[in-house]
């Protein structure tokens, strides 16, 4: 990576926190989304005193942040991809946040990494705002069972998270996943990425994902 696209990266920064600034005060969370990114690039947004960062997949985030977890004790590491049972010990030893929380099977495999690891990790719930048959997420007509199991399993629920379908306007889901948390009594709402991260910010997400409009479109 050469000096103009660590400049480059800390720019693209710059103008998305004053973009988020100007769209809701307090502004949201930014969460950078550094799946498939590059060391350098990692290493670059790490310079501009990012410190909260998205990644899909465990295997991945663990090549990407175990190693510099020393570095940056102030690190916080959500997991925002699907999480498959069977990754749960891992995932609650790596992240400090899970955002797709979505079936009662991984409430029970959650709960028990958590006391296998001695480590209460937050969830947030994904909800599936446009029911989707291919995405992962609860349908929202059953997100209070799923809510009240999470509870019950012991697990700390701070808040939702969604991805609206990407042919249909970001606005309405964003509008039902605000009504659902203020329902439910959750503060934490994540959504909006590269595309509508300034929209999400209107509707009162308090944490948004992006990753391109940070690295740029990769080649």
């Amino acid at each position: 990576m050469t000096d103009t696209d660590t400049l480059s990266i800390a720019k693209r920064r710059e103008a998305v926190l004053a973009e988020l600034s100007a769209a809701a005060t307090p502004a949201p969370t930014l969460v950078a989304v550094t799946k498939t990114q590059p060391d350098e690039a990692i290493d670059a947004i790490l310079d501009t005193g990012q410190r909260v960062f998205g990644e899909n997949r465990v295997q991945e985030a663990e090549a990407h942040w175990a190693h510099r977890r020393a570095a940056y004790p102030d690190l916080e590491l959500h997991l925002i991809g699907p999480l498959q049972t069977n990754k749960a010990d891992e995932a609650v030893r790596l992240f400090d946040l899970i955002e797709t929380l979505d079936r009662p099977k991984l409430v029970h495999a959650l709960a028990k990494a958590m006391e296998k690891a001695g480590r209460r990790v937050p969830v947030l719930v994904q909800v599936n705002t446009g029911e989707e048959p291919q995405k992962a997420g609860v349908a929202p007509r059953d997100l209070p069972a799923l809510l009240q199991e999470a509870r019950d399993a012991g697990l700390e629920v701070r808040g939702l998270m969604c991805i609206p379908p990407v042919d249909e306007p970001a606005g309405p889901h964003f509008a039902l996943l605000a009504k659902l948390a203020r329902e439910a009594g959750l503060p934490v709402l994540s959504m909006g990425m590269s595309g509508d991260y300034a929209t999400a910010a209107r509707f009162g997400a308090t944490h948004v994902r992006v990753g391109t409009a940070l690295f740029g479109a990769r080649s």
